[in-house]
């Protein structure tokens, strides 16, 4: 009897050993009975062992790992602190939202996979804030968006604390019922024994130091499985499976990369990057170096200037300075800011991008253009600054999500700020 219990107990600290680390714990969980197959649609799914890797950057300065590990078999996850809530902010009903960020413009390319060198910063967030870094893939209409997020966030609602820690998110349906932060529902399959998902840096970059601490995501679809590979320091800690999604599969639509944050009930919006406004002294600004995608291809490129909009909602409090490419750095941007009093964000005409919007000129002269929005009855009154040709005709406005909207009088063929109209600007 006393042995059969002692086997017993063996087994179970064989399913669940504890890897300690500064302050997380992780449960080692057999590979097979972790929480991604409780998900229906991966009944029949067969863990993936192979995928197709490339690796040409210069990893110097990048964030360490430490040694620990789960045992052979098993891999780890995150424990689930006690008053911690799985939330997502990222939707329509929580206006509030800021951004610095470029992104693709939606000209019909297809994307299998995107990467960047992305500087580690310590934040001051507040309770009901979050600060975010991290790069966004996306296909599909709002209603059914998919999405993969990947980066780091200062996010005490959803762990319980401020330190600076690797997130992943996803979604399947524009947020409504699918998806979620790391590995809080079934989804994503967890394929390394070092803990990652969850983890908090030890290290972060101090501001003016003399050296920046940075990590390289890339998140890319295996071209043959059509799963969504994650991998860091060129090994695959874990992927989607291609069951979870629908218009992913296609590839993504849009790439985003950038600084995301979320204000608390009074109003206050958090830093975000290193809590400075970027300047050209990488030592001194948040910054994203090696900016690349992986085109239809399926090989990794530096994503081209003509192909990106730069967007920033808050100039008060956020900003971004783009780059461009250089031999040393790639495709570079800083981005940032102190936060503050910063307005509702992109909580508002943000949520109409992807729906069929009425706008109706009502006046204009040679480079402003005064314009009435209509959607659900409500109007908007934005100020386009363009160049204008006087015919009737149809344009295309929003933040590259393009819908076509009967407008009188003129055609829009230039807006400001690479073109586009940005979110927030001028309403």
């Amino acid at each position: 009897m006393a042995l059969h219990l002692l086997l017993v107990l063996f087994s179970y600290m064989l399913l669940t050993q504890v890897v300690e680390g500064n302050t997380d714990d992780f449960d080692c969980v057999d590979i097979y009975k972790q929480p991604a197959f409780q998900n229906p649609l991966l009944k029949h799914h067969k863990i993936q062992e192979i995928f197709n890797l490339d690796d040409n950057l210069d990893r110097k300065n990048e964030y360490k790992v430490n040694d620990q590990r789960c045992p052979k078999g098993t891999v780890p996850i995150l424990k689930q602190r006690n008053g911690t809530e799985s939330v997502h902010l990222d939707t329509v009903e929580y206006p509030g939202q800021h951004f610095a960020t470029i992104e693709t413009v939606l000209d019909g390319s297809i994307y299998r996979g995107a990467e960047a060198r992305i500087s580690l910063h310590s934040l001051t967030v507040q309770n009901n804030q979050y600060s975010k870094s991290q790069i966004w893939l996306e296909n599909g209409p709002r209603n059914e968006l998919n999405s993969i997020q990947v980066g780091w966030a200062a996010h005490p609602r959803l762990y319980g604390d401020t330190r600076t820690r690797f997130t992943i998110y996803w979604t399947a349906d524009g947020y409504k019922n699918s998806g979620c932060y790391n590995i809080q529902c079934p989804g994503f399959v967890i394929v390394t024994r070092i803990p990652w998902i969850g983890k908090a840096f030890s290290r972060t970059s101090i501001y003016g130091g003399n050296e920046t601490i940075s990590f390289t995501p890339q998140v890319f679809q295996d071209g043959l499985s059509g799963n969504w590979g994650l991998k860091i320091f060129n090994n695959v800690i874990g992927y989607w499976p291609k069951e979870l999604f629908t218009h992913l599969n296609n590839g993504a639509s849009l790439i985003r990369f950038g600084g995301n944050t979320f204000m608390s009930p009074d109003g206050i919006s958090p830093p975000m990057g290193n809590e400075h406004f970027p300047v050209i002294d990488f030592q001194k600004s948040s910054h994203y170096l090696h900016v690349k995608v992986k085109n239809s291809n399926y090989q990794l490129v530096d994503i081209e200037d003509s192909k990106t909009r730069r967007y920033s909602d808050s100039y008060q409090c956020y900003r971004l300075s783009y780059w461009g490419y250089s031999k040393s750095n790639g495709v570079s941007f800083s981005f940032g800011g102190p936060g503050g009093d910063c307005g509702h964000g992109s909580g508002g005409l943000a949520s109409f991008w992807k729906q069929e919007i009425q706008l109706v000129v009502t006046s204009s002269c040679k480079n402003l253009i005064n314009a009435e929005i209509t959607y659900e009855n409500k109007k908007f009154l934005p100020l386009l600054y363009m160049r204008a040709r006087r015919q009737s005709t149809k344009a295309t406005m929003g933040k590259n999500h393009r819908r076509s909207s009967r407008v009188q009088r003129v055609q829009c063929s230039e807006m400001t700020r690479n073109g586009e109209l940005g979110v927030g600007e001028g309403i």
